[in-house]
């Protein structure tokens, strides 16, 4: 990767080709994370000012295309914790919540960890599930928008979006279930 020896010219050229190869992959990344196309923008946005702002300061990273990858999830976790409408604590149907089966952030290094480790497989959990399970997850979810507000933005019966909500959730618990279970918990 290119040094701090670099000519300012130089150093825009090398941020613009890291911009343009990591952009649209980056950006459909943040989207599937991000429903809000505004937010996801923001997200995107903040990730490449942190990669210029590092670069400045002489401080390049060594993967480019992995740190940035890893500062978009990080300003994704900030922009859910910034969010009061966040709550994975509401029933759904007979089954308590995804939040039950999280470690509380407040419990200590290991706790934390393993709270890291088991937010990362959601994200790969998510990433698993049907299409139309994610988006009404996500939309309720992170969101925050009632079923009835999806169904009149989607023109799916509130019924359906339920149930599909259900199966995700049923989905997720498993996955973060077998984390858990790994971690020795």
């Amino acid at each position: 990767m290119a040094g701090p020896e670099l000519t300012v010219a130089e150093q825009n050229e090398w941020i613009a080709q890291a911009v343009e190869r990591d952009e649209p992959k980056l950006r459909s990344f943040i989207r599937k994370r991000v429903l809000d196309t505004g937010d996801a923008e923001d997200v995107l946005q903040d990730v490449f000012y942190e990669l210029i702002a590092a670069y400045r300061m002489m401080k390049p990273a060594e993967q480019v295309t992995a740190w940035l990858y890893r500062v978009a999830r990080n300003r994704i976790t900030d922009l859910f914790r910034r969010r009061k409408a966040v709550s994975l604590n509401e029933p759904v149907g007979e089954d308590a919540s995804l939040e039950d089966l999280l470690p509380s952030p407040d419990a200590g290094p290991e706790a934390l960890y393993a709270r890291s480790v088991l937010l990362e497989a959601l994200d790969e959990a998510l990433d698993e599930l049907p299409a139309n399970q994610r988006e009404v997850f996500l939309a309720h979810e992170v969101e925050g928008l009632s079923f009835k507000e999806i169904a009149e933005a989607t023109g799916v019966s509130v019924n359906t979006l339920l149930s599909r909500k259900r199966y995700a959730v049923l989905a997720l618990r498993e996955r973060l279930q077998e984390i858990d279970e790994s971690l020795g918990k």
